[in-house]
């Protein structure tokens, strides 16, 4: 008997019918909703040819929407690989058995998953221009890749804490058993396993620093977002210019979850993973991994 049939029973013909309808009406609650927004925007002149007729043209893209773009990608691929670096030292620094280590990578930890990634940002761009850190051109992105990196690194932290204290108990006895130090175990046996487990959800992460990237519009990093607002202010078409932005971020986001979806079903697959992950609160969901799947190596 499967764990599905266990926890629920299969609905009958009145559920499926029930179901059935509330679908149906979500749908027409749905349609409503986008007919009523599309008729505030003509009441608006948001739709009229002229208000769109901008994205038709060369420039739009090349001066605005693709610059802001690269922007955007560059200012995540730089915290994606800082983060986690960041991330795997601070992890493994959680699971140490030096009391001071321990509770210093726990304490900051904990105190840059607190803080807002708004608020670091603002912070670092002031500070380094103050004490003059980096070229003037570079201060704003230095202020983004810092909020993001600090953040996520946290997050990835505690993401390899979570997958490593998921994994069975004899993973560790058996490292040790056959000679290994702690510190041997938890380099060779456990965090590659832990890895392994939490990539899906690391992968999701990105999601998350693509987005926290729109927040360096604020100590005017030239990213989509603040490009999309300048566009629209240039052409007098603010409404779609942020639309189309909109569009993008959606589209580059649902990339990146097909992505990390693909990651997991390959894993399971090939059978590397196991248990079922911790969630960490309030950030990305941990996948669940099939039981069982995981073995030294």
């Amino acid at each position: 008997m499967s764990a599905e049939t266990i926890l629920f029973d299969a609905p009958g013909p009145r559920a499926r019918r029930r179901h059935a309808g509330i679908a149906v009406l979500g749908g027409l609650l749905a349609l409503g909703l986008l007919a009523w927004v599309l008729k505030k925007l003509a009441d608006k002149g948001n739709l009229t040819a002229d208000k769109w007729s901008p994205f038709l043209r060369a420039d739009t893209w090349t001066e605005y929407l693709i610059q802001g773009l690269v922007g955007t990608l560059k200012a995540a691929a730089i915290s994606i690989v800082l983060a986690g670096a960041l991330g795997l030292l601070l992890g493994m620094g959680r699971l140490s058995h030096n009391t001071a280590l321990r509770w210093s990578c726990s304490v900051f930890v904990e105190f840059f998953r607190a803080v807002p990634v708004l608020l670091m940002m603002i912070f670092s761009f002031n500070l380094y221009a103050i004490y003059q850190v980096f070229p003037s051109e570079q201060l704003a992105l230095a202020g983004v890749v810092t909020g993001l990196t600090f953040y996520n690194g946290a997050v990835v932290a505690e993401l390899l804490r979570a997958g490593v204290g998921s994994l069975p108990s004899g993973q560790r006895e058996a490292g040790l058993s056959i000679g290994l130090s702690p510190v041997q175990t938890l380099r060779t046996i456990l965090l590659p396993q832990a890895l392994t487990a939490m990539l899906p959800a690391i992968v999701g992460q990105l999601v998350v620093v693509l987005k926290d990237s729109a927040l360096g519009f604020t100590i005017t990093y030239i990213e989509l977002l603040y490009q999309g607002q300048t566009l629209g202010t240039a052409r007098a078409n603010m409404i779609p210019a942020l639309i189309v932005t909109a569009v993008i971020f959606i589209t580059i986001n649902y990339l990146l979850t097909v992505f990390a979806g693909r990651i997991e079903r390959r894993l399971r697959q090939r059978g590397h993973t196991s248990g079922t992950t911790p969630t960490v609160p309030g950030e990305a969901p941990l996948v669940a991994m099939p039981p069982g799947a995981l073995g030294i190596g």
